[in-house]
């Protein structure tokens, strides 16, 4: 049993964070996973994200926000469990956060999951809490699992493409959501200006196997450089800026570590960790025939012995002989050690669903979808009409709740009311004569008689008055909407005390 972390508030945001508290109060196992692939799983839960003010708060911290009624990380943590994997980190950004999110596992996953829950200073990025943890990762191999990723896609088959070709990474990629990139963090109302478009630029060989090059939110209209070495060593690349880092990696231990205590300015996986990687496949020094050359695209003699035929290495990647293979010099004679690694992809398909709730747009987009066309996501039984309509939820005379809803425990409508394309929580109390379309009401919400709302997302215990009129807001928790009024494109939220 691995002893906790000792407790403390005090956080710091220098390049040595301080060790992550594991909080006391939950039961603590020793990480080794039951999964025969013998993965070591890390869930990176995330904090209190900035970006999805005012949906978030000091009592709504990220991971815990819902998605059909179900908190977004419930759909992280069922995945894995139905994948065997049950021996988990959690890793959470702030204490009082980890405090909640450990409150809820203990609840929900009881006997289920075996999990630590691991504070670590808020804003320290992905690479940070891996780092914070780093003593606490002993496995040969981490998967690496975001918490806000919401998808069907099967962990191991992952796992299984990382050790088949013995990688330092795997990345899983998957198509780009219909709605756009959800990489930049900005959705809504304010997003309909117009900005230049940004992409992630994959670059893949002809197998769609490896990891050739990668670049995050660049603008098409700029020049793509691409290291001459890649394109020496396997002779052509596939450019991709239709597929999307769903943030699920397998990771080489030893070298994990190795870059993150290197590079201790790192703090992103996406942005740091990985395009280091990929750009280091090339960089051994290799010492061919007694010449020393470095793989960084810069020989000047352009001689064969100053590259390593990557293609080849591709290639043969799968097979027993391969680190044969690449251990001899090129004339096959004599065997000289070399330092190439391979960044290798899991390319999911396009009929699987995968997304990550990093920014308002994303948290409206995933509850329309998983009531709609990925209902197969959320585990509930829809009815003949294609809703979920609580047993304990009552309905006024000539309401309707139309296909692709879902209305929550104990929730109760007035008379002539009209629900379409949206969920609503649980234990809300709408009033009559309210029309609610392609909009997520959380728990608890008190809505008056006419009101009117539209594209729009309501957290838990928001007091509408009547003849409220909302068109594409937020409405952050607890806030009370005068009667009569009328937003459109706001963001309404009380100011929190510090």
């Amino acid at each position: 049993m691995l002893p906790p972390f000792p407790r403390s508030s005090n956080f710091h945001t220098g390049r040595k964070p301080p060790k992550p508290s594991f909080s006391s109060s939950f039961s603590f196992f020793a990480v080794e996973t039951s999964s025969p692939m013998d993965f070591q799983v890390v869930v990176l839960a995330g904090g209190y994200s900035k970006t999805l003010v005012p949906l978030v708060s000091k009592d709504m911290p990220k991971a815990l926000l819902p998605v059909a009624n179900k908190e977004v990380l419930y759909y992280v943590l069922e995945l894995l469990e139905q994948n065997n994997l049950k021996d988990l980190i959690v890793v959470v950004e702030g204490e009082s956060a980890a405090l909640r999110i450990g409150s809820w596992i203990s609840s929900n996953f009881v006997d289920r999951l075996h999990v630590e829950v691991a504070a670590v200073p808020e804003d320290v990025g992905t690479a940070g809490a891996l780092r914070a943890i780093d003593h606490h990762l002993t496995a040969s191999d981490i998967l690496v699992v975001s918490g806000d990723l919401v998808c069907d896609v099967y962990p191991g088959a992952v796992a299984a493409a990382h050790r088949r070709h013995d990688a330092v990474v795997t990345s899983m990629l998957c198509s780009v959501p219909v709605s756009g990139t959800t990489d930049s963090g900005s959705s809504g109302a304010k997003d309909k200006a117009k900005k230049p478009g940004r992409y992630n630029i994959i670059g893949l060989d002809p197998t769609k196997q490896f990891l050739l090059h990668v670049a995050s939110g660049v603008e098409l209209e700029k020049d793509v450089r691409v290291q001459k070495s890649i394109l020496r060593a396997v002779g052509q690349m596939e450019i991709r800026a239709d597929l999307m880092d769903a943030h699920m990696y397998a990771f080489k231990r030893s070298v994990l570590q190795e870059v993150l205590n290197q590079k201790d300015t790192f703090q992103s996986l996406r942005r740091d960790v990985l395009p280091y990687l990929v750009r280091s496949q090339l960089r051994s020094e290799l010492t061919l025939n007694g010449v020393q050359a470095e793989e960084n695209g810069n020989d000047k003699d352009g001689s064969q012995n100053s590259k390593i035929l990557l293609s080849q290495l591709l290639s043969n990647a799968s097979t027993p002989s391969f680190h044969e293979l690449y251990a001899l010099g090129l004339n096959g004679s004599t065997p000289h050690p070399r330092k190439t690694h391979k960044c290798c992809v899991y390319i999911a398909s396009k009929s699987n669903y995968c997304v990550r709730l990093n920014s308002i747009q994303a948290f409206c987009d995933i509850n329309r979808d998983v009531i709609g066309d990925a209902s197969h996501i959320s585990g509930y039984s829809f009815s003949a009409q294609n809703n979920v309509i609580h047993p304990t939820a009552v309905l006024g005379s000539k309401t309707t709740v139309g296909p692709q809803c879902m209305l929550g425990e104990g929730s109760k409508m007035g008379d002539k009311c009209s629900v379409k394309k949206s969920v609503i929580g649980r234990h809300c109390r709408i009033g009559s004569n309210v029309k609610v379309v392609n909009s997520v009401v959380m728990d608890h919400v008190s809505i008056g008689d006419g009101c009117s709302i539209q594209g729009s997302i309501i957290c838990s215990n928001v007091q509408l008055q009547e003849r409220v009129v909302l068109k594409d807001c937020q409405v952050g928790a607890e806030y009370v909407v005068t009667a009569g009024s009328e937003h459109k494109g706001e963001s309404l939220a009380k100011k929190e005390k510090q």
